[in-house]
């Protein structure tokens, strides 16, 4: 945001650091809490330039959020658990209607549903859900997988010997190295004799053969390892109808275990049954141009995959992030049982009602700043109107009408142009949204209100335009000013 066509530096940075925390703790809204914080201080600064006290439109401001706050409690509505999965699609489709995957919504809103709902109900771990990207192919071609699925790693000769499929195997993770070293990796070892020095080669290769043996013994028919799993492992395995895997990546490895019940061993003795994981199917299958293993059907499920297909790389990535927002979405909504109406509708709403509120019980000099607090809401609406291509002006007057007739959920309809019932539509965000970004936005204006004077680097600033002032630093003008700001003691 700019303010006498300059930025101050603190400005930018809290921008960036309210997205941070709105994207931390809801997983979207992002550029609703930064639009919404700009809005905030562009109303303000007519207060400021008035010689308002600060304190005084700080104080403003926090009572007028924590209004706005209870407000969208009030008219939240609360979601039936009978309705669970039809509500949790009805929210993510909502999040990507903004994003480049809005045409498939619904394929993609079935499969973040599913995703969320297989995790642990008790701690729903996003990082849990797994997400490979490979280009080619369409985006409905993208593959969601009740397990695990990982790019086959590295491996030597005899891997393709391997057996590729299973029905129910049992699954071995460890964190044990099968492979041979040179002995100058690992120590020096002075000899006199040939007989001595291959009695150290004799050893070795003993002791290997008996951690493969010991593997072997656990009826384990699939073997996956952190680290590298050798040639002379691999042909081992390969003539005992085995499949091997090393250098599985550790996060692939933790959701492994938790789909499997499998427990990652550092050796390969003493492995007891209750070690050991099992899934309903193994398979490898290529994907594209890539190789993957698939671990399906896991009785102890808490993890899956998503394998995003797309036709370009920057493409499948910008998908990634829209499916992470969808994600958090369904995630916060399954914890937190309030909705409320999108397209502009509840900011609109409690707009209203802080007017009203202002015009009734404030008669003090927190009155104008209430009022500029509910002017500032209005900024959701008016630029869903400018990003449709709309008059923002004549809906944001027929959406002004619509709320004083008691109309709550009347927001934008960018079907006919108009406005429309945004619940009846099932247009729905989590309430948790709104109430964190009008809170983020707040705070992050009234920390910059609380800087009581700004400074300036002579050695590294800019330098000045011919006949352009210098900006001033009046402890009530910091808005304006640009380097960084003190903060007030």
């Amino acid at each position: 945001m700019s303010f006498g066509g300059q930025t101050p530096t603190i400005i930018v940075l809290k921008e960036v650091d309210i997205a941070r925390s709105q994207d931390a703790e809801v997983g979207d809204g992002t550029t609703s809490v930064v639009v919404l914080a700009g809005e905030i201080l562009k109303e303000i600064r007519e207060h400021v330039e008035q010689g308002v006290s600060s304190q005084v439109i700080i104080k403003g401001l926090r009572r007028a959020s924590q209004m706005a706050v209870n407000k969208i409690k009030e008219i939240a509505i609360r979601t039936d658990e009978a309705d669970k999965r039809e509500t949790l699609a009805k929210l993510a489709g909502t999040a990507m209607t903004s994003k480049l995957i809005k045409r498939n919504t619904e394929f993609f809103t079935k499969m973040v549903v599913d995703a969320v709902l297989s995790l642990d109900q008790d701690d729903l771990n996003e990082k849990l859900i797994g997400v490979k990207k490979i280009p080619g192919g369409s985006l409905t071609d993208s593959l969601f997988v009740n397990g695990v699925a990982f790019k086959k790693t590295f491996s030597y000769a005899g891997f393709e010997q391997q057996p590729k499929s299973f029905k129910k195997p049992k699954i071995a993770c460890l964190n044990v190295e099968l492979e041979l070293k040179a002995e100058k990796d690992n120590a020096e070892v002075r000899v006199e004799q040939v007989s001595e020095y291959q009695a150290i080669v004799d050893a070795e290769w003993q002791i290997i053969y008996k951690k493969l043996e010991a593997l072997y013994e656990t009826g384990a028919k699939v073997v996956l390892s952190k680290l590298p799993i050798g040639d002379l492992a691999t042909q081992y395995f390969a003539d005992r109808d085995i499949f091997c895997a090393g250098r599985v990546a550790a996060e692939d490895m933790e959701r492994i275990v938790q789909a499997t019940g499998a427990t990652v061993q550092s050796t390969c003795s003493d492995i007891l049954a209750h070690h050991l994981g099992v899934c309903g199917s193994f398979d490898e299958r290529q994907i594209g141009g890539e190789r993957f293993n698939f671990f399906e059907d896991c009785p102890e499920a808490r993890t899956c995959t998503l394998v995003l297909r797309g036709g370009a790389e920057q493409f499948i990535a910008e998908v990634e992030r829209s499916l992470h927002d969808a994600i958090m979405i369904v995630k916060r909504a399954i914890k937190n049982h309030l909705v409320v109406g999108g397209g502009g509708a509840c900011e609109m709403e409690v707009s209203a009602y802080l007017h009203r509120f202002a015009d009734q019980s404030v008669s003090h000099k927190q009155q104008a700043v209430v009022k500029s607090f509910a002017k500032a809401l209005e900024v959701v609406p008016r630029q869903l109107c400018d990003n449709a291509g709309f008059d923002a002006t004549d809906i944001l007057n027929k959406l002004r009408v619509e709320h004083r007739r008691g109309q709550t959920w009347a927001g934008v309809d960018f079907e006919s142009e108009g406005v429309a019932d945004m619940v009846e539509r099932f247009v729905w965000e989590p309430a948790l949204v709104k109430t964190n970004a009008i809170q983020a936005a707040t705070e992050a204006a009234c920390l910059i209100l609380g800087v009581d004077e700004t400074i300036r680097n002579e050695e590294s600033a800019q330098p000045q335009a011919p006949g352009q002032p210098l900006p001033p630093g009046a402890a009530q003008r910091a808005l304006r000013g640009r380097g960084r700001g003190m903060p007030r003691r």
